[in-house]
C-alpha cells in the first residue's frame, strides 16, 4: 500500500565517459560545483584531464563570451566525439561511496518534481536568487542535469525495500569504479530489472526526503519546470537518495570567512556581549574546545591572526534583541542563526554578500585564506540531522550555509540529458 505524495523516483538513460576516450574516470570527475575552491580547485581540475566535468559545471571564458553556451557546446562535442555516450536502456543507477571510515550507499535516479506544500522534498536552508538564476541559465543552455542532489530519508534501518535491493545489487560486478585523490572509491550499477525496480517504486513512495545538499538545484528544478507550457522532462530533476537509518550521512559545518573585518577589530566589537577565551592551537585542538563548548552554548572560533578566541555564552539581553521570536525555540538556538542575525547583523554589520562574506566548507582552507588575506575565520561546530529534519519538517528554513552533510556524490559518474 503506498501512500500518495511520496517520492517517485523514476529510471532513465544515463550520460557517463567512455573510460576508453579519458585519461581515468577519477581524473574527469569533481566535487559539486560550489565545493571546487576557486580559483587554485578550478585550476586544479581543469588541468587534471581536458575531459574533466568542471569545464561543464563551472565554464570559464577567456573574454566576453556566453559560458553558459560555451558548457552546452562542450557538452555536445564530447557526445558527438564518443567521450560521453548513453546508456542503451533506462535504469536506476546504485552508487556506492566509501573510504576507511564511511561506507555510504544509495539510489540515483529521475525524481519527479513536487513543491513545497507537498512536503514531500524537505529543504532546510535558503537560497540566493543569483545562484539559482545562474544554475538555471546552465541548464537550460545544456538541457541536461549535470550532478545529482543529495537527498536523505529515513527508513526501518532493516535491509527491505530499496535498501534490499541495494544490497543485492552491490553483490554484482559494478559499471565502474574508480578511487578519487581524497581517497574515496566510488561504484557505480544500473538496475533495470522490472521487479526490482518496482520494489524501490513501492519503497519510496511511501517516503519524504530531506534535502542534503544541493538547495540551490533544487530551485533550480522547480523554476525551470515552472517555465514549460506542460509535461516535460523538467518535471523530474536528477537525486542521489540515501537511507540514512541505514547508512548515516556525516554532518559538518560550513565556515565564514569575512573579508573586510580584522580579527582584532571582530575581537574588540564583541568582548563585552559574549565571554571571549583565548585557546591553544593548533587548529584541531582549538576545534576540539569548540565542540567542548558548543554543548552547553552558542559557540564559535575565531581566528585568523595566528591565534584562536572562542566565543560563547552571548549575553542574554542581545539575544533578546536580535533573535527572531515568530519560529521555533530550536531555530533562535542555532549557531548559525546568532551568528548572522547576532554577530553579523547586529555587531559587526557585515553584509551578506561575496565581497564581504566567503562560505567555506573546511576549517584549514578557512583560515589559511583569513591568514593571507587579513579577514576573520569564524569556524563553527556542526548541527546534527534530526534537528535539521525536525525544523525542516515544521516548514522552517535555516540561514543559508548552515550545514554540509556528506560525502557528496562526486560529479561526473551519471549525468542526465534531457535534450532527447
Amino acid at each position: 500500500m503506498t501512500t500518495p505524495g511520496g517520492l517517485r523516483l523514476h529510471p532513465f538513460r544515463g550520460v557517463r565517459y567512455v573510460p576508453e576516450r579519458v585519461g581515468s574516470l577519477a581524473a574527469v570527475t569533481s566535487p559539486p560545483y560550489d565545493v571546487v575552491v576557486r580559483p587554485d580547485g578550478l585550476h586544479h581540475l581543469e588541468s587534471a584531464d581536458p575531459y574533466n566535468i568542471v569545464r561543464l559545471i563551472l565554464p570559464q571564458t577567456a573574454g566576453t563570451g556566453d559560458r553558459h553556451q560555451q558548457a552546452a557546446d562542450t557538452l555536445h562535442r564530447w557526445l558527438a566525439d564518443g567521450i560521453l555516450a548513453r546508456d542503451d536502456r533506462e535504469a536506476l543507477y546504485v552508487y556506492e561511496q566509501s573510504n576507511d571510515e564511511i561506507l555510504q550507499r544509495g539510489i540515483i535516479g529521475a525524481l519527479e518534481l513536487s513543491d513545497r506544500a507537498q512536503h514531500i522534498v524537505l529543504p532546510h536552508e535558503d537560497v540566493m536568487q543569483d545562484v539559482v538564476a545562474d544554475r538555471a541559465e546552465l541548464m537550460r543552455a545544456t538541457e541536461a542535469n549535470l550532478e545529482p542532489l543529495l537527498l536523505s530519508y529515513a527508513g526501518d534501518g532493516s535491509a527491505a525495500g530499496a535498501t534490499a535491493v541495494i544490497e543485492r545489487t552491490v553483490e554484482l560486478p559494478p559499471l565502474l569504479a574508480t578511487t578519487t585523490e581524497d581517497g574515496f572509491s566510488h561504484r557505480l550499477w544500473a538496475v533495470s530489472d522490472p521487479a526490482e525496480l518496482a520494489t524501490i517504486t513501492d519503497d519510496l513512495e511511501q517516503r519524504q526526503a530531506l534535502i542534503a545538499d544541493g538547495h540551490h538545484r533544487w530551485a533550480t528544478y522547480l523554476r525551470l519546470r515552472a517555465e514549460q507550457s506542460g509535461p516535460s522532462p523538467w518535471d523530474h530533476g536528477l537525486v542521489l537518495l540515501v537511507d540514512t537509518a541505514r547508512y548515516p550521512l556525516r554532518v559538518r559545518a560550513i565556515h565564514r570567512l569575512l573579508h573586510q573585518l580584522p580579527p582584532a577589530k571582530a575581537l574588540e566589537t564583541v568582548s563585552a556581549l559574549f565571554r571571549v577565551r583565548a585557546v591553544d592551537g593548533p587548529l584541531p585542538a582549538a576545534l576540539d574546545a569548540l565542540a567542548e563548548a558548543a554543548g552547553a552554548s552558542n559557540a564559535f572560533l575565531l581566528t585568523g591572526d595566528g591565534t584562536y578566541h572562542l566565543l560563547d555564552q552571548p549575553a542574554p539581553d542581545l539575544l533578546a534583541r536580535t533573535i527572531r521570536t515568530d519560529l521555533p525555540e530550536a531555530w533562535g538556538n542555532l549557531d548559525a542563526a546568532v551568528l548572522h542575525a547576532t554577530l553579523l547583523d547586529h555587531v559587526w554589520q557585515v553584509p551578506d554578500s561575496p565581497e564581504h562574506i566567503a562560505y567555506i566548507h573546511d576549517a584549514q582552507s578557512t583560515v589559511a585564506k583569513a591568514e593571507r588575506d587579513g579577514g576573520t575565520a569564524i569556524l563553527m561546530h556542526p548541527v546534527s540531522e534530526a534537528t535539521v529534519r525536525d525544523l525542516a519538517r515544521q516548514g522552517v528554513t535555516m540561514p543559508r550555509k548552515s550545514t554540509s552533510f556528506g560525502p557528496k556524490p562526486a560529479t561526473g559518474l551519471v549525468l542526465r540529458n534531457l535534450a532527447d
